[in-house]
Parts: C-alpha cells; sequence; structure tokens
C-alpha cells in the first residue's frame, strides 16, 4: 500500500456497522465477499482494502473487497480470514482514507447499519463541523429518507408482539398517558 502524504490522518471513510457473517471459505483465495448494494450504499469499491472488527471474538483483520452476487446480503470472509469468525457473527467492516487534519471537516463518511437479516436499517454520515465557540464537534447525522427500522425479523416479531400484548390488557390494566407538565406562574402573569 501506498504511504500517506506526510502530515495526513488515517479516518474512516465508509463503514458496514452489524453486518452478520454469512459464510466462512477457508478454501478461497481470501479476501471478503460483500453484495454490491451494500458496498454502493457507503461506496466501499471491488479491492479496496477494508478493517474486519468481529465483534464476537474481538479478532482484526486486513483484507480486500470483492463483489458477490448482487442483492444476497452475503459477507463471506475468505482464505485465513474464514478462521477469524463463524457464520453468524456480528462484524464491522470498516474503508480507511487519509486525509490533512485541515480537511475533516469536509469529510462525510457514510455509514450503514445492519440488521441481523443484513438488511440496511438505516444509513447515516458522520460529520466533523465547529460549535458557535470554534471547538469541534461530531455528529451521526441520519439521511434523508433513512429512517431507523427495527433489528430485522426478530425486531419486527418483538415489535408486533408489543403490539398485540398492549391490546391485550384490559383497559384498567393500562397506564394513563403521562399529564403534560405543570407550567409554573411567574410573577407579573
Amino acid at each position: 500500500m501506498s504511504q500517506p502524504p506526510p502530515g495526513a490522518i488515517a479516518v474512516i471513510r465508509a463503514k458496514l456497522h452489524d453486518i452478520r457473517v454469512t459464510d466462512a471459505d477457508l478454501d478461497y483465495q481470501g479476501s471478503v465477499t460483500l453484495d454490491p448494494e451494500h458496498c454502493e450504499a457507503v461506496g466501499i469499491v471491488p479491492l479496496e482494502f477494508v478493517e474486519i472488527w468481529n465483534k464476537h471474538s474481538g479478532a482484526r483483520i486486513s483484507t480486500y473487497v470483492i463483489w458477490g452476487e448482487r442483492g444476497s446480503r452475503c459477507c463471506v470472509l475468505n482464505g485465513a480470514a474464514a478462521r477469524t469468525c463463524q457464520p453468524g457473527d456480528a462484524v464491522i467492516i470498516v474503508a480507511r482514507t487519509s486525509v490533512q487534519p485541515a480537511d475533516i471537516e469536509s469529510m462525510r463518511a457514510r455509514v450503514a447499519l445492519l440488521d441481523a437479516d443484513n438488511e440496511v436499517r438505516q444509513l447515516i454520515e458522520y460529520r466533523v463541523g465547529r460549535d458557535p465557540q470554534g471547538r469541534m464537534q461530531f455528529r451521526a447525522v441520519p439521511l434523508r429518507g433513512s429512517r431507523p427500522r427495527p433489528e430485522g425479523a426478530r425486531g419486527r416479531r418483538r415489535v408486533a408482539a408489543r403490539a398485540v400484548a398492549r391490546a391485550a390488557l384490559p383497559a384498567i390494566g393500562r397506564r394513563a398517558p403521562p399529564a403534560p407538565p405543570k407550567r409554573r406562574r411567574r410573577p407579573g402573569d
């Protein structure tokens, strides 16, 4: 890999957060196979080096991306990387870039939050800016048209089960909604 320019820092450029490993193929030549739709959502390109952090085992590896079947929601660790995970493990896949510290505020790192079924449930951008006093600040900003959704099929079932349970409670057993806060009278009101 090429060396970053003098003074540059490594920063996140793209991230697939909580993507589940769908397979591990020890006999393949190496790499991680990803669904092109996931990659396009955050801007990861074929042959790009990425870091993979396994939330279950703590393993951290570096490998390159190859694209699998579009729409498959796959995340397959190949070759030596296959020894670092098991199907079902939640991993974080990060692509990096190098920037000069003065350029950090123009960065817009794209992040896809995935559910247990490897469906994108929300897209966000990491942004660095300045507050009114000129201090640096960080924000995770949901992208337009991207709304948080419950976690996969299991999450949808949990939400539906809660709704059914609430509807089945007798009316007298339900809690009343909280009363609005009382407004204090100020002298002269």
